[in-house]
């Protein structure tokens, strides 16, 4: 049995993580066994929680499918929806509508190096990716992670994290909007706002693509830091799925300009975005 994205597929709830304060981390299967191992997605491809009886809400699956004992949202508590996904406990059922969207150009991105520029919640379509190449390590040139949030607290994936920076083959960088208790300045911990530590890492752009997610606002000035160490619009790949509602290109709640960003999205290159509509 295929799944049909435009209908909901029954999933329980295996695990809850809690990442920070207000960011929770969902691990779930589908009850249909042959389903969940006929499943296939891509990186940075999304899908539809839905809770019965309350809506439903677009969030990237940001496990990998190189691992597929269950899929892992991450759902930050803005509204209705996600306070209710938040009440959400282990043995709990949820509808899951996917893959919707499109996918990061992983092949395209062979024998590159690849910068991860995230922020916040930024980071969960990136972590998709990120253990993606990990996974097939051979495949990618320097692989580096710029991943910042407002304070220690806010940061998600600290299990991760931990693993990545004891990992020879990854350079991680962590920094905080601000000085923290129990935060140590050093070559890994940095205090600084993103696209400043960005341009102070001064990652060369040639054989390079940077992949990147945030808030608007970091977006915006991280791309403008991407621009002055001279990364072509090519070269940065971005990902909006803020905005998504139906997934299907019918409600239009997601478009900027011409792009719907569920149904174009929600990877896009800048090269795509910047004559848009500035709604970034």
């Amino acid at each position: 049995m295929h799944n049909n994205p435009s209908l909901p597929a029954l999933a329980t709830v295996l695990e809850v993580v809690e990442e920070t304060p207000n960011i929770k981390t969902f691990r779930v299967r589908f009850n249909d066994e042959s389903l969940m191992e006929s499943f296939s997605f891509m990186p940075g491809q999304v899908g539809q929680l839905s809770i019965f009886g309350t809506g439903e809400s677009t969030f990237v699956i940001n496990s990998s499918p190189t691992r597929m004992d269950y899929l892992q949202f991450s759902v930050m508590k803005v509204g209705e929806v996600t306070s209710r996904i938040h009440q959400l406990k282990a043995g709990d059922t949820v509808g899951v509508r996917a893959p919707l969207g499109n996918w990061f150009p992983v092949d395209e991105m062979k024998g590159k190096d690849v910068v991860f520029i995230a922020g916040g919640i930024g980071m969960a379509p990136l972590r998709t990716l990120l253990v993606y190449m990990l996974d097939n390590r051979a495949d990618y040139g320097k692989i580096t992670l710029l991943y910042g949030a407002r304070s220690p607290i806010d940061l998600s994936y600290k299990y991760d994290v931990e693993e990545w920076m004891g990992r020879d083959d990854l350079d991680v960088v962590l920094t905080v909007d601000a000085p923290a208790e129990g935060w140590e300045e050093s070559d890994t911990h940095r205090v600084g706002l993103i696209p400043n530590v960005l341009l102070d890492l001064n990652p060369a752009p040639e054989n390079c693509v940077a992949v990147t997610c945030g808030p608007p606002i970091m977006i915006k000035f991280t791309l403008q830091a991407l621009k002055k160490l001279n990364f072509a619009d090519e070269q940065i790949i971005t990902t909006l799925e803020k905005r998504m509602k139906c997934g299907v290109g019918l409600c239009g709640r997601c478009n900027i300009g011409t792009k719907y960003v569920c149904v174009d999205g929600p990877v896009f290159r800048y090269s795509e975005l910047k004559d848009l509509p500035n709604e970034l």
